[in-house]
């Protein structure tokens, strides 16, 4: 039954190329079969509707002949391949909504074959919230995690405590098995990995009572992670093997999105604190001591006299460590603080500041 490409993809006749192209992504974003709404058929029907109607040529067929216009290989039906264009395969991809490798069939008629990928468990993501304290010395924190993860009463093997591995009965310890692929080039013999022993070759004798020869099973996992000092909010930590466990292949990793809570004081820059400090006019004009609380404690610090507006403090060795040995630095912005009644008093004495040009 001939495909309606139009409609698969909800646009009229007569739509331009960008209304498809717009089309397309909407469809194909909604039923990717990574999403939660996917459908790998539909997804699939959509890359072949958008392959003809994307290419003015294969949409002008299509349109005099229908679908079946598309598939006669350049004016041949049967017999070698004619104008049949082979660009619009690539290794490992898809073209006029066929899916072929010629990795696997020809790896498997001529031997050799594409290099197999190495299986890998899945990456987690999680969140941490921190102090700004924290952000700044640094933290280990132990987060729990309910993942699949490498059994710990068999080490992974999948073999009761005891027993033994044997051969796996349905490869006969080759780790593969033949299968049969038709493609347009005729029939193939292919190798598959098979399943029973996951292309180990051997299988538990007695299974494990725990993860029932799996070797794997799902549990909550307690992990450590280091924080190190003067981590940024939105930075991300990774974490190697802190994934998701599978069996036959290598455990994913764990990736950890720092966010760092605002301080009612500071706020950082590189290796170095920033703070305002507010000073009353009096202390700028004759200078003075204020006490200041710091990620390290209460300190006093002095004001200079004569300090001017917008001028920067700087306490040396209380900022964000560098290294065992070394730290950042605090500097503070003072921002005078303009009184805006004054007394008959204080009103004269700063008429006899103006008067000698203060």
């Amino acid at each position: 039954m001939s495909k309606d490409y139009y409609n698969l993809l909800g646009v009229d006749k007569k739509a331009s190329k960008d209304d498809i192209k717009k089309a397309f992504r909407t469809l194909a974003h909604k039923y990717h079969p990574d999403k939660k709404t996917g459908d790998d058929a539909r997804f699939k029907e959509i890359n072949e509707a958008y392959s003809i109607l994307s290419d003015d040529q294969k949409r002008a067929q299509y349109d005099q002949f229908g679908q079946g216009g598309q598939q006669g290989f350049g004016g041949q039906q049967s017999g070698g391949f004619g104008d049949f264009d082979f660009s619009q395969f690539t290794q490992g991809g898809t073209g006029n909504g066929f899916e072929f490798d010629f990795g696997d069939i020809f790896g498997d008629v001529f031997g050799g074959g594409r290099r197999s990928q190495a299986k890998r468990g899945r990456d987690i993501s999680i969140d941490q919230e921190l102090s700004f304290e924290e952000s700044i010395f640094g933290i280990e924190r132990t987060v729990l995690l309910n993942k699949v993860s490498k059994c710990d009463v068999c080490s992974g093997s999948g073999t009761e405590k005891g027993s033994e591995l044997i051969t796996c009965s349905i490869c006969n310890g080759k780790g593969n098995l033949r299968e049969v692929k038709r493609t347009f080039f005729g029939q193939f013999e292919t190798n598959t990995t098979c399943e029973t022993c996951q292309g180990a070759g051997k299988v538990p004798k007695i299974k494990c009572s725990a993860c029932y020869g799996k070797g794997i099973l799902k549990k909550e996992s307690e992990i450590k992670v280091k924080i190190p000092a003067g981590i940024e909010n939105g930075e991300m930590i990774r974490l190697s093997g802190g994934g998701e466990a599978i069996v036959g292949g290598t455990t994913g990793d764990l990736y950890i999105k720092i966010y760092v809570k605002k301080h009612s004081i500071f706020r950082k820059d590189g290796n170095n604190l920033i703070m305002d400090l507010g000073v009353k006019l009096s202390d700028a004009i004759l200078g003075g001591e204020v006490n200041l609380k710091t990620l390290d404690g209460d300190i006093k610090v002095r004001v200079p006299e004569g300090v001017n507006h917008g001028e920067i403090l700087r306490i040396k060795g209380k900022g964000v460590p560098v290294d065992k040995n070394h730290r950042g630095d605090i500097l503070i912005k003072i921002n005078l603080a303009v009184p805006k009644k004054l007394s008959k008093e204080a009103r004269k004495a700063i008429e006899i500041l103006k008067q000698e040009g203060f």
